[in-house]
């Protein structure tokens, strides 16, 4: 996707300890910086507040990364986040994280295709989705594709 169409944009610094022998960052932080990514887009989009104090737990049931290009220590990053769909009990979330860009052109780095399916957390086992869920994410997410008043 091109960096306009998320509505989510959350930027920051690679640290060193993130980073390998080969001077590039190791491949299990591409993880951690789609976590980073979710967390953020979750607290932009006041999910948790919109649960009303109801718990709204997931466990990610299947993640995938696809590298394109290294990132390098000390480098500032943006990651990007939307919700791609949902369904019964889960739902399906990409990540892409950038080199940052001021001018908004694209640098991508490496995407996280996540399945995050909601549970119960005393057996752990999938429970239905709210109602809300999707449409709230939808909602977000729409404001990418929304022109920006002159």
């Amino acid at each position: 996707m091109a960096r306009a169409e998320y509505a989510f944009n959350h930027r920051f610094r690679v640290r060193w300890s993130e980073t390998d022998a080969q001077g590039v960052v190791f491949n299990a932080r591409y993880l951690d910086y789609a976590d980073i990514a979710i967390t953020e887009y979750w607290r932009e989009t006041k999910l948790r507040e919109q649960a009303g104090g109801d718990p709204l737990e997931f466990h990610v049931k299947k993640a995938t990364v696809t590298w394109f290009a290294p990132i390098l220590p000390d480098e500032m990053i943006d990651v990007m986040a939307r919700t791609i769909s949902t369904g019964r009990t889960s739902m399906t979330q990409t990540v892409e994280i950038h080199g940052a860009r001021d001018d908004g052109s694209e640098d991508l780095r490496a995407t996280v295709d996540l399945v995050s399916v909601y549970v119960d957390l005393e057996t752990h086992r999938p429970m239905p989705l709210p109602d809300w869920v999707g449409p709230a994410f939808a909602e977000f997410d729409a404001k990418a594709t929304q022109p920006v008043p002159a």
